[in-house]
């Protein structure tokens, strides 16, 4: 990976503009979980403490192009921003043709990009005009990386520099580190209600590691692929003939899929609905998969206290009812507890490393859902792929 990195200019006296990814859950006009924020202070700190004049912006949820609201505003950002650097922070309302001054070691926050005209499209007028307002242009939202939108591609065209920041660079390094050369076996964990969601991400892992583990709704169409009967779980019948291919692929390498031996069932999708533990071969017409049973949950802890590498992207089973969550919390004590190099990422997956409390005992937490998918995947994220073409540029010059 040839890109530009932060920590190597000189900062003094330039305007930078970093494009972070604050996109945090705010509630009663205040943050109520800022890991994104904390996540992105190391590459804000470095640019003030370098003397810099220092802008950043973000998207926040969804916004209607053009149209303000209290809603979407980043003022509790920089609220949390301001509280951790003890000092003021301004928030510039309509900053995108400029008229606004920073002075040296200030930051101020500039309301959320998604509103500008043109920044979902990547026109190439408002890239432009970010890039008139800085004299250096930090990617540092890799949550925002699979997305070539104004503020996260188009703007590195134009910046007259254009590097990764602290935390990006971390990302891709730890993505690279699992993914390239991994320790020997790896293992991919991977969750979610969907194949058809995951489908690429799979068919890229099943080529790539020892052992794939399928869990959540995504483990129900691999389990009827082996006929066992899934009840009214949750599962894609047009997509079983898929998991077949997959276990058939991989077990030709001396790979496999491993599949449940046991369940946890219930009928109704409630927090109070009781768990019931059954063979994987006796669920009946009327339950449905709600959690992996403990013979399963112990065959992927033994897998995963002898990998080299685990990747995990989402959990196991209804792990937000405690009745359906051993499956996910057995997984996450061994994730914790291996030598392994342990890589997760993905927001129910950050919500499990949570509620399990082992954020500090993972190898590396990705702040991404999307672009560690892609990445996953093996595809080119447009806004890395434009830091590598500037790196490059800069070199030959």
């Amino acid at each position: 990976m040839s890109v530009i990195k932060l920590v190597d200019l000189d900062l003094k006296g330039k305007r930078v503009f970093i494009r972070a990814d604050l996109n945090v859950p705010v509630k009663d006009g205040k943050v109520t979980s800022d890991a994104r924020i904390t996540a992105s202070m190391a590459t804000i700190n470095h640019c003030l403490k370098e003397g810099a004049k220092v802008m950043v912006t973000s998207h926040l949820g969804r916004p209607e192009e053009g149209n303000w609201t209290e809603e979407n505003s980043l003022k509790p950002v920089a609220d949390n921003i301001a509280n951790r650097l003890g000092k003021p922070v301004r928030l510039i309302k309509d900053w995108v043709d400029g008229g606004f001054d920073v002075a040296t070691g200030e930051l101020v926050v500039l309301e959320n990009c998604r509103i500008n005209k043109g920044e979902k499209k990547n026109a190439e007028e408002t890239a432009q005009k970010y890039a008139k307002l800085c004299d250096v242009f930090v990617m540092d939202a890799f949550g925002t990386a699979h997305r070539a939108e104004a503020s996260t591609h188009g703007v590195a065209k134009y910046a007259p520099v254009a590097c990764a920041g602290i935390l990006l660079t971390e990302e891709l390094e730890a993505l690279t580190k699992a993914l390239l050369s991994p320790a020997r076996p790896m293992v991919a964990i991977v969750g979610g209600s969907k194949v058809s969601t995951k489908l690429t991400v799979l068919e890229s892992l099943s080529e790539k590691v020892d052992q794939l583990v399928v869990g959540g709704g995504i483990a129900n169409t691999f389990l009827k692929a082996t006929g066992k009967n899934v009840g009214k779980s949750l599962c894609e019948d047009d997509l079983v003939p898929t998991a077949k291919t997959l276990m058939d692929k991989m077990a030709k390498r001396n790979a496999s899929i491993p599949i449940a031996v046991d369940v946890v069932v219930g009928k109704r999708f409630d927090a109070n609905e009781p768990a019931v533990l059954k063979d994987a071969g006796s669920v009946v017409d009327d339950e449905m998969i709600f959690d992996i049973g403990p013979r399963s949950a112990q065959e992927l802890v033994d897998i995963i206290m002898k990998a080299g590498t685990v990747v995990w992207n989402g959990p196991v089973g209804v792990f937000e009812f405690d009745q359906f969550g051993a499956g996910t919390e057995k997984i996450a004590r061994a994730i914790a507890e291996t030598k392994a190099f342990t890589l997760a990422g993905g927001g129910d997956t950050i919500a499990a490393i949570q509620k399990y409390d082992i954020y500090n005992k993972v190898s590396y937490i990705s702040t991404a859902g999307g672009a560690f998918l892609e990445f996953l995947e093996g595809k080119k994220l447009p806004a890395v792929e434009i830091l590598e073409m500037r790196a490059n540029e800069s070199l030959r010059t």
